[in-house]
């Protein structure tokens, strides 16, 4: 747990000041004046995402769990540069790219027709969208094999942290008056293909990467059972992509960008709350791959317990501190006022990300094993389950009925990865630790609430944030509801004594 914990710091760490570059950047979308962003232009943005998410998940091919997968058996019976993994992972990734860019074509007439009446930035863009998509899935095969490779810090520090820095500068060219709109959209759709060159020259340099094209005895061996896998994880992965991102579409449809601006700007301060986890899930798949495959069973279930106490501490932290300050900060940062109508999807979302988080590494505990195809199962019944709910909620509610509808779907969800990991390895990772960090949590906010709640100003949030803070801290180590807790401030005292 030392090396997952060590690199989880470092990768969060980096996400966090890759987060911090995006709340600044949310802040030049969203804040009043002049040249500013409009909640529309700001929406566009987003649906670049999501659309590139779910051209992603289709092109991949369901490749990059494979990746992760299976590269300790072709590390500990091949030579580096006869692992062929990688050159086949590529070869699906092209076939992948012809499947991206046809559908890209053919549904460009069901995205005019949809969408032409109330978002119609997303027409005019619509072709901008495809090298967006493109770079995200070759960076994100990449992305995969780092994870393999135990250097997801790397990978980590070009998404989250370098391509903030990319849309910084364009932020700051199109405020500057530089560039126009038109000219920041194109530049924005080649961020991914940037990262995706820099990430390819780090591991051709590393010498990690190569691109044998006589078949390896391993893939002999296992090519039918990665053929199984990609192909059932291509389906989880496409219906988990459209459960995840079907809401800006339907919202965009039913209403408008400057709907879709509102929302994504409340979910992009919920995932605030998911950045601890985006780190150890990168750090924890090869750890929890080589485990899986030399059947160590009391590592998997220590880093499943570990895992969900140290996330969900994690997440009642950030999202704690975020709820307190939130509504006073809009209005030190003069935030367009149109951006409050998100307030009550930020708290709902927020909620929907405190249980994802609390509930571990599920999905890469489930995806790394031999019964990886429960993950597809899952996925079909959050799709079947999601799909007709948002559409109806947003339909009769709005944004806030998409928030109701993710609450629902994604607790149904891990409540059946949860079960199954119970049922299948009597894997039951809550304890009454789980219980007193909740409840740690609301003491905390609760009286910070109580006690603050009309102090203005940065000195409100300062203050607010600095005892909720205090009394998270001081709980965690009182109550030793974690023991990384410890085992980090003793490991960070040795170092500060050994510096001196």
């Amino acid at each position: 747990m030392g090396n997952i914990r060590k690199q989880t710091i470092i990768s969060s760490t980096l996400v966090y000041i890759g987060f911090l570059i995006g709340a600044i950047n949310i802040y030049f979308y969203t804040r009043t004046g002049s040249g500013s962003f409009t909640p529309e232009q700001y929406g566009l943005t987003r649906i670049f995402f999501d659309f590139a998410q779910n051209m992603f998940a289709f092109g991949a091919l369901g490749v990059i769990p494979v990746i992760y997968k299976f590269y300790p058996y072709y590390k500990d019976n091949l030579d580096e540069e006869k692992i062929d993994l990688m050159t086949w992972a590529l070869a699906a990734s092209l076939i992948g790219l012809l499947l991206v860019i046809f559908l890209g074509w053919y549904f460009q007439h069901w995205f005019v027709n949809l969408y032409t009446a109330k978002s119609k930035l997303v027409v005019d863009y619509y072709y901008w969208m495809i090298p967006f998509a493109i770079g995200l899935l070759f960076f994100s095969v990449l992305e995969g094999f780092c994870w393999a490779l135990h250097k997801s810090v790397v990978s980590n520090f070009l998404k989250e942290t370098f391509m903030r820095v990319i849309t910084s500068i364009l932020i700051l060219l199109f405020y500057g008056r530089v560039i126009s709109f038109n000219t920041f959209l194109v530049l924005f759709s080649f961020q991914f293909l940037a990262i995706f060159i820099i990430l390819l020259v780090y591991l051709i340099r590393l010498r990690k990467l190569h691109f044998p094209l006589q078949v390896s005895r391993v893939t002999k061996k296992f090519w039918k059972k990665m053929l199984g896998m990609q192909a059932l994880t291509f389906g989880g992965t496409c219906i988990a992509s459209v459960a995840a991102t079907v809401d800006v579409f339907i919202i965009a449809g039913f209403q408008n960008l400057r709907a879709v601006g509102i929302f994504v700007f409340a979910q992009y301060a919920a995932n605030l709350v998911q950045v601890p986890q985006r780190s150890i899930q990168g750090v924890s798949a090869g750890v929890l791959s080589r485990a899986w495959k030399d059947k160590d069973y009391t590592e998997i279930k220590r880093i499943y317990s570990r895992s969900c106490i140290n996330l969900l501490l994690m997440s009642l932290f950030i999202f704690g501190n975020l709820w307190l300050n939130v509504s006073h900060g809009m209005e030190v940062f003069h935030i367009q006022t149109e951006y409050r109508d998100g307030l009550g999807v930020m708290f709902i979302l927020g909620m929907v990300r405190i249980i994802d988080a609390g509930t571990g590494l599920n999905n890469l505990v489930i995806t790394t094993s031999t019964f990886w195809k429960f993950d597809f199962y899952s996925g079909v019944t959050l799709l079947f389950f999601r799909l007709p709910l948002t559409y109806f909620l947003i339909k009769n509610y709005g944004i806030i009925g998409s928030a109701f509808a993710e609450l629902a779907a994604y607790s149904v969800y891990n409540f059946l990865r949860f079960e199954f990991l119970r049922r299948k390895f009597n894997m039951q990772p809550f304890t009454g630790k789980t219980l007193l960090s909740l409840l740690l949590g609301a003491v905390a906010y609760g009286l910070c609430y109580i006690t603050l709640k009309d102090v203005g100003g940065i000195i409100g949030i300062l203050l607010r944030g600095s005892l909720f803070s205090g009394m998270m801290i001081a709980g965690v180590f009182y109550g030793n509801l974690t023991p990384d807790a410890r085992q980090l401030y003793h490991g960070f005292i040795k170092r500060f004594q050994k510096g001196n």
